[in-house]
């Protein structure tokens, strides 16, 4: 049941990464985000309504917590998808947001069976080679763009996106399974608490942005939305992964997301994957499986 769940959250996981991804190339990152994060709240509470469950305080602020770096992780992970090929910035980053999770599990006495063990430890190989591209992609670019260059960088992003990811995972861990899924609307006021003060930044210090044209405009908010609402659903099945399951199995296996954001992007935009790619695909499939049988 863990493993069909973790994995469904991939699933959605990738598809919204895509749908976002196509977004902050048609806009910005936040642009984009201030249409996704609300609807992802609005499901989540529609949800929440629906299914029951307590409200308490702590539950509460340990999803407020994920929230805020879920909230950070999605502003750089969406302005890393629009700096960079998507075939590279979705692996990265979900190999940062499945490290942490298994390192946390493992201190907190979290123990596999073999093997299941070698399945994860067969995903964690297969995220790390489906992210690998080739090392002269950015030999073209000015060598004295400098700091300002280093930190605008699409990997870069995407490896500080994986790491606010993977505190997200390990704390909606920490929130329990006694709030139904209010944790989870309380993560996601974090991610709009986040986005909106950066909004609100920008307004105030970042000067002017140009305007979206209406026909990029109407179909920005078609992405958007419908990306936050995947994005929220792949919250709510992980979320109720981990809280059957270990930490660092769910949290591996959601991860596996960039599999479905990589295949979605070879077919729309061309991008190319490379043999080293489609040796890791091949081995998260076999990960899967061993996972699944053990």
């Amino acid at each position: 049941m863990v493993t069909a769940l973790a994995l469904s959250a991939a699933l959605a996981y990738g598809v919204a990464d895509f749908l976002g991804g196509a977004a902050a190339r048609r806009s910005t990152a936040l642009k984009a985000l201030a249409w996704c994060v609300p609807m992802g709240l609005a499901v989540v509470l529609a949800s929440a309504l629906l299914t029951g469950g307590g409200t308490g305080w702590g539950p509460m602020a340990w999803g407020f917590g994920a929230g805020l770096a879920g909230g950070t992780g999605l502003i750089t992970f969406y302005r890393a998808l629009a700096r960079g090929p998507m075939s590279v910035v979705a692996p990265v980053s979900a190999l940062a947001a499945a490290v942490l999770p298994v390192a946390v599990g493992t201190m907190q006495g979290e123990r596999l069976d073999a093997t299941v063990l070698l399945g994860v430890l067969l995903c964690l190989v297969a995220i790390a080679l489906v992210s690998m591209e080739e090392g002269s992609a950015d030999e073209t670019a000015p060598a004295a763009s400098g700091w300002r260059r280093l930190l605008d960088s699409g990997p870069l992003m995407a490896g500080v996106s994986g790491t606010c990811f993977g505190i997200f995972f390990i704390l909606l861990k920490e929130a329990g399974d006694g709030g139904g899924l209010w944790p989870l609307v309380a993560a996601r006021v974090g991610n709009v608490v986040v986005v909106f003060t950066a909004l609100l930044y920008l307004k105030m210090f970042g000067g002017a942005t140009e305007p979206t044209p209406p026909g990029a405009r109407r179909t920005l908010i078609a992405l958007t939305l419908l990306s936050g609402a995947l994005d929220a659903g792949a919250n709510a099945l992980y979320f109720i992964a981990v809280q059957d399951g270990l930490l660092s199995l769910a949290a591996v296996l959601t991860s596996l997301y960039p599999a479905i954001t990589v295949l979605l992007a070879r077919i729309t935009y061309s991008e190319r994957l490379r043999t080293v790619q489609r040796l890791g695909m091949a081995i998260a499939v076999a990960g899967v499986a061993l996972v699944t049988v053990g």
